[in-house]
């Protein structure tokens, strides 16, 4: 193994002497690239956001967003890193890249301390190879995709505390497509760089990475006191806020056996280390509940780290995932070094953020059994529209036949000690009309399920509030789509 190191800007960088859990953010920092921002070390502000190059969807590499502040340097070992200091000298010397150059003209600049993290933003998805033209705004089209293709949940992650958002949003719809020549745009066309593995040892802790799964399960039973990383946004909160320190980290985000997406006749099967993003790109709507959930987590920063395997790993009981997979009825598949077997989710979680999994395991895959039910959806209660915490999330997936419920599954966040299945609802459902009488009756018993409480996001009687009303909303939804 070489001496880890990361290219930035395109030249490489030691990151030796840092500790095993210094930042990205604090790394970029140390060496002068003070573009980055650290403001809020949670991944909620965004000014800290910069460009990775990862495997891509329609070209070998894209270039993702992400948190400086929350990933490990030694988490970017072997791999590219371009920062807004960066995106300017990427084109003709003494000029601004073009997404700087739009937020400049336009006044999308006002404080400046956000400017840095919006313009990484706003270059990923520039840089999207699938961007194309969208019907004007003005004329009547979705407000949040500009005329030139620009996704505005591209920004979802990025907060500006200067309330500069219609510059900034005019800017990014003001974008055009880069030039022939861009080094970014051609970099696309190239495939990303090649996993590595990598042991960084320094003052007592380590950073571990293993080139194959059973190199990883060995060192994991070796090690069962490691903490298991992929996108690290929920282990670098801890190590940011709660000063969190780990003898042993080990990496399984590049693991190709935890990157693979299969779907059989029988089986949606998800490697645990693919992002949120990744996934959400490669079904492409062919799980539509999934498709729901997606823009509803966190930001598109998060989601470009963020994994399924972690999501389930912290066993939260507030995690968006979990209501969503129960209600699909999904199993999770844990490997140790003896060999793997699977686990109904309902059946995983075993207290706060605790679960079946013991000792030297770790989720690799999530499956969820074929055919889906045809009657989804996911509500989402929490104080912002996006890039908050749930206060209650509520999942639904039912079969409806002849107007009778044959099948409910409904999964619920926020509302017990673990993410539940709403049991005693869906039997108030199976075999009943799809009725509002029906409905009226199986949410008062909906509102009954966990055990809320109350806390700073909500009280435990506007949670069972919400349990019930959400059932009355989908009733609500599908009417109007059958009477439509």
């Amino acid at each position: 193994m070489t001496a880890p190191r990361i290219t930035v800007n395109g030249t490489e960088a030691p990151i030796s002497p840092a500790a095993p859990h210094t930042t990205v953010l604090d790394f970029l920092r140390e060496r002068g690239l003070t573009g980055t921002k650290e403001g809020c070390a949670e991944g909620e502000c965004g000014a800290c956001a910069v460009l990775v190059a990862r495997p891509g969807t329609n070209e070998p590499t894209d270039w993702v967003a992400v948190n400086a502040c929350l990933l490990p340097a030694a988490a970017l070992d072997g791999q590219e890193v371009v920062t807004s200091e960066g995106l300017a000298t990427a084109g003709t010397p003494g000029t601004l890249h073009p997404v700087q150059e739009e937020m400049a003209v336009r006044g999308g600049s006002q404080c400046g301390y956000c400017t840095p993290g919006f313009v990484c933003s706003m270059a990923a998805e520039y840089y999207r190879p699938d961007r194309c033209a969208h019907p004007d705004p003005a004329e009547g089209a979705d407000p949040e995709h500009g005329p030139n293709g620009f996704d505005l949940h591209a920004l979802s992650g990025n907060l500006c505390r200067c309330t500069g958002y219609r510059p900034i949003r005019d800017a990014s719809f003001a974008v055009g497509a880069p030039a022939d020549e861009d080094p970014l745009a051609r970099r696309r066309a190239q495939s990303p760089p090649a996993p590595v593995a990598t042991e960084y040892v320094r003052d007592g802790s380590a950073f571990l990475r293993r080139n194959t799964l059973g190199e990883t399960l060995r060192l994991l039973r070796e090690r069962p006191d490691a903490v298991v990383v992929a996108g690290s946004t929920d282990w670098g909160v801890e190590v940011n806020i709660r000063s969190r320190r780990a003898d042993c980290v080990i990496a399984v985000d590049r693991l190709p056996e935890l990157r693979e997406l299969r779907v059989g006749s029988d089986a949606v099967e998800i490697g645990a280390a693919l992002t949120l993003t990744e996934i959400e790109r490669r079904l492409d709507g062919r799980v539509p509940l999934l498709a729901e959930l997606f823009p509803q987590f966190a930001s598109r920063l998060i989601r470009n780290g963020a994994t399924l395997g972690g999501n389930l790993g912290t066993g939260s009981p507030i995690g968006d995932s979990p209501p969503v997979l129960l209600a699909l009825e999904a199993s999770v598949v844990l490997a140790d070094a003896d060999g793997e077997r699977q686990v109904p989710l309902a059946e995983y979680f075993t207290g706060y953020r605790q679960s079946v999994r013991r000792p030297g395991e770790l989720i690799r895959a999530v499956r969820l059994p074929l055919p889906l039910s045809p009657v989804v959806a996911f509500h989402k209660i929490a104080k912002r529209r996006f890039d908050d915490i749930s206060s209650v999330a509520v999942a639904f997936a039912l079969d409806v036949e002849d107007g009778i419920v044959r099948k409910a599954r409904i999964g619920l966040g926020g509302v017990a000690a673990t993410p539940i299945r709403a049991l005693t609802t869906e039997e108030a459902l199976e075999g009943r009309p799809w009725t509002a009488e029906t409905v009226d009756a199986a949410a008062r018993v909906l509102r009954a399920e966990g055990t809320p409480l109350n806390d700073q996001r909500a009280s435990a009687a506007y949670r069972s509030a919400m349990l019930g009303q959400s059932l009355l909303k989908l009733y609500a939804q599908t009417t109007e789509a059958v009477s439509s």
